[in-house]
């Protein structure tokens, strides 16, 4: 008689290749979007931000969830406060923040 396997084995690489998948993506992605959020949370007035359009601009005011962005001297628009990609602070925008 052969002997028989034990099912915990089998079981063993499907189990290391889920925390394997666990430190290398999961975890780095949730770690990231906390930190997004923690942003968009710590966002205010004055701040240069760049959206996911690709524009940059300063905060000039909020609107409930939105933002109220001046992106040149003439140009201010409303956009949701989740289209804030980063907050910037090297870039000359033009703007004039009063």
């Amino acid at each position: 008689m052969q002997p028989v396997a034990n099912p915990l084995i089998n079981l063993a690489p499907i189990v290391a290749i889920f925390v394997i998948f666990y430190f290398l993506l999961i975890r780095p992605q949730q770690k990231q979007q906390q930190e997004h959020e923690s942003l968009l949370k710590n966002l205010k007035t004055g701040d240069k931000v760049l959206t996911t359009g690709g524009l940059y601009g300063a905060i000039t005011g909020f609107k409930g969830d939105d933002l109220e962005v001046q992106f040149s001297q003439t140009v201010k628009l409303t956009v949701a406060r989740s289209a804030v990609t980063r907050v910037v602070s090297d870039v000359k925008t033009g703007v004039v923040v009063s």
